[in-house]
């Protein structure tokens, strides 16, 4: 055993004084990033080439990848060293990213939709107006579990369904939840960083009204076009039934979230807690004890038929909790290569967003963030690239507010390029192919993704970046 470990540091680099003292992303080699980069591909392949392995295994596919880096750091740096760099990803990133997710998935999941409605061109595209509008203040997770079933049930006697579901992946899964914090996790991470809450909402708002109207617009073509096609459709349910909402309390919880991330953003305490070495403010304490009493009270007075009804579960909040605990402790070796900029492993991508002054190329930012994000996840790839650009919130919102806007345009927008790009889009999927839509592949939906945004982003890119 002390063998094969001494030889694993050996072949990872390890053995130099160079990591004496901690580890050193100038030095360090570039196969520590293999275990974050393992999981993401997992993510990426196993569902598309061994869906049952993964759909009872991903946990245990996940903990391994997280051992794979756990056990050399441990034998490298020690005990102690280790627990401050888990410690910190988890307290600081990992716990008040899964608390946002938890009290928006709970508290949308008490909230139904309830009516008869005619799924018409005009119809679907207020529904994804809404759902688009609403994702920046209740997380796309939330806008799209809301809005989704009855969506779906407006329309179920309509023959062309899948484009009305990807559609609604582009808009209320991704491209809507850019307007603040709430609504997607790269925007709340960057949030934990120190970006103000309505700096994004002033600087994202011009890219989200131009995004929503030129994809609105195409899929009201496309909408009519299959619509006119198909003929009259019946409405979706025989008995009509009048349009209600049931659990309507709940966006009050939902007012009580938003204020909780409010309370952290311009409270400034000054009390902090440090645990194994990691620094806790007493503000992001209060946000994350209110996020967590939203969900629970809204746990207890939602009544069980309406959860029934919006079969709701708490899979999906399972399985991004198991991933993304893995996801955030081994991005820490990412992270620190990339911080040391051009003297890391990952100089190539430095030099690829950056000029030969090694001022940002805002363009690239846009582009490799949103790659990134389209084909791994978008919430660890913000860190990535907000980490490659400065890492300074002050320093990123003031004189690199441009850079600021491409990352965050980058990894909020592109997330819907593919599947895998966020959390929302599966989830959706899933629910389309229970209710009968015959949802492409992978590659069948990018097809759908490729002719519809790349032209909008590169557009986007000729409006703010160029």
């Amino acid at each position: 055993m002390r063998l094969f470990t001494s030889l694993l540091l050996v072949v990872l680099g390890l053995s130099s004084p160079a990591f004496s003292a901690g580890f050193d992303g100038a030095s360090a080699s570039l196969l520590w990033a293999i275990p974050f980069a393992g999981i993401l591909l997992s993510i990426a392949i196993f569902p598309l080439v061994a869906v049952n392995i993964w759909h009872h295994h991903f946990g245990k596919i996940t903990a391994l990848w997280c051992l794979g880096f756990m056990i050399p750091f441990l034998f490298t740096f020690g005990f102690t060293e280790l627990s401050h760099v888990v410690a910190h990803a988890l307290l600081l990133e990992y716990v008040p990213f899964m608390v946002l997710i938890f009290a928006l998935f709970t508290v949308s999941g008490g909230i139904y939709l309830e009516g008869s409605l005619k799924g018409t061109p005009k119809l679907n595209a207020m529904i994804l107006l809404i759902g688009t509008f609403l994702a920046s203040f209740m997380g796309t997770t939330g806008a799209a579990m809301l809005l989704i079933r009855p969506l779906l049930r407006a329309n179920e006697n309509r023959k062309n369904r899948v484009h009305i579901v990807i559609f609604f992946i582009f808009l209320v899964a991704n491209i809507g939840g850019s307007l603040t914090p709430l609504g997607d996790p790269p925007l709340f991470l960057g949030f934990l960083k120190g970006v103000d809450f309505f700096w994004t909402m002033k600087h994202m708002f011009m890219p989200l009204i131009i995004t929503t109207v030129i994809v609105l617009a195409i899929f009201f073509v496309i909408d009519s076009y299959y619509y006119k096609k198909e003929g009259n459709v019946a409405v979706a349910t025989e008995t009509k039934v009048p349009f209600s909402i049931q659990g309507k309390f709940n966006f009050l919880f939902l007012g009580g979230i938003i204020v909780g991330v409010l309370i952290s953003g311009f409270w400034k305490s000054g009390v902090e807690f440090t645990i194994l070495g990691t620094p806790i403010e007493l503000q992001n304490i209060v946000r994350d004890i209110i996020l967590l009493a939203m969900a629970f009270i809204s746990l207890k007075v939602t009544s069980k038929e309406i959860h029934r009804k919006n079969e709701f579960g708490w899979d999906p909040v399972l399985e991004v909790a198991k991933l993304f605990a893995g996801i955030f402790i081994t991005i820490a070796p990412v992270l620190a290569i990339l911080k040391a900029g051009a003297d890391g492993s990952m100089s190539g991508i430095v030099n690829m967003v950056h000029d030969t002054n090694g001022t940002p190329i805002d363009s690239m930012y846009f582009w490799m963030t949103g790659a990134l994000s389209a084909f791994l996840d978008n919430a660890p790839t913000y860190l990535v690239f907000f980490n490659l650009a400065s890492g300074d919130a002050q320093h990123l919102m003031t004189d690199l507010s441009p850079t600021l806007l491409a990352i965050s345009m980058g990894s909020v927008f592109m997330g819907a390029v593919t599947y895998i790009g966020n959390a929302p889009n599966f989830m959706v999927k899933s629910i389309a192919t229970q209710a009968g839509v015959n949802m492409p592949t992978f590659f069948g939906y990018m097809k759908w993704s490729v002719l519809v945004l790349i032209p909008v982003y590169i557009l986007l890119t000729v409006i703010f970046f160029i």
